[in-house]
């Protein structure tokens, strides 16, 4: 099935305790779409300036990502944001936001982006994201991503537009104060009574969680010994969920839990190296070979516990 992602394409400037980058391909809808290429079709729709240049494109291009939709304003220059982490890597010190054309980014989206099975609003105005979801009512499963500062801000138009998706995949942090509930478990119970089919709830280095109607299935981060950058991993995790899901004909419980292990997978090659460096190089015999680690790492037989009679 096929899958259109509506977001941010940006330039980003990093800084880590491992290295600097001054200015890299950076972005939500950038992200998600290498991620989520690797499994099926995408169609990218968002925005830049004149400043994007022949070396941006060509890695959409080499993953086969639709930029149709992607507009370009000449005279405008691309979404900046700049960043720096320390050695607590969950957390992300802006140092500064110039939203640039995206300031009046307006999507637009052409019929075969409408006509996508799939569809994925990244974190964008929950107002644009309401107006792209009612513009592709063919859309079989739609998830969304959102962040604090529009739960603070605009908490009521965003409860509304979570209530006409079917997913929606945010951080432990974001489901609490959406919810005003400490617990994550009774977190993703109020988030599943708006409508949704499926919570997914991102923890950072200690995996993320899916929730179902009636099912719980939590996904282990993989242990990496080196994290460049955690830039983006969100987004390319919602990537690889996406994506796998979009690659096959049917949305079950199954393919539901496998979807969290790819984006899991995705996620962990994203933070190795800065911005989109490491997606960019990936290849499928590595993604399969920590597919299988993630598996080996769970697994587990199901041998019942029988208590040794005591010695007479």
């Amino acid at each position: 099935m096929s899958l259109t992602v509506v977001g941010s394409v940006a330039f980003d400037a990093l800084e880590t305790p491992f290295g600097k980058r001054d200015k890299i391909l950076g972005g939500a809808a950038t992200h998600f779409g290498l991620s989520a290429s690797f499994f099926t079709e995408v169609k990218a729709v968002g925005v830049v300036g004149g400043d994007f240049g022949d070396e941006e494109w060509a890695v959409f291009d080499r993953h086969h990502i639709n930029t149709d939709d992607i507009e370009i304003v000449p005279d405008g220059k691309t979404f900046f944001w700049s960043g720096r982490y320390d050695y607590d890597m969950n957390t992300a010190h802006t140092l500064d936001t110039q939203l640039n054309v995206f300031e009046t980014f307006e999507p637009k989206l052409s019929e075969h982006s409408k006509n996508s099975k799939l569809l994925f609003l990244a974190n964008i105005l929950p107002m644009l994201q309401k107006s792209v979801r009612e513009q592709c009512p063919n859309a079989e499963f739609v998830a969304m991503d959102t962040m604090n500062f529009w739960i603070t801000s605009m908490k009521d138009a965003l409860i509304e537009t979570i209530k006409v998706v079917d997913c929606i995949i945010i951080n432990d942090a974001e489901a609490r104060q959406l919810t005003d509930e400490p617990n994550i478990h009774k977190a993703a119970k109020a988030i599943m009574d708006l409508g949704l089919k499926a919570v997914v709830i991102k923890r950072g280095e200690y995996g993320a969680t899916l929730f179902t109607k009636d099912n719980y299935f939590a996904a282990p981060a993989y242990p990496l010994e080196s994290v460049f950058d955690p830039t983006g991993a969100g987004d390319t995790f919602a990537g690889g969920f996406m994506g796998y899901l979009a690659a096959h004909k049917e949305i079950t419980e199954e393919t539901l839990r496998r979807a969290m292990i790819y984006g899991s997978v995705m996620a962990s090659f994203n933070v190795e190296k800065f911005g989109t460096e490491r997606v960019d190089a990936l290849d499928y015999p590595e993604i399969n070979q920590r597919f299988k680690a993630f598996k080996q790492m769970t697994h587990f037989d199901d041998i019942p516990f029988e208590k040794a009679s005591s010695a007479a």
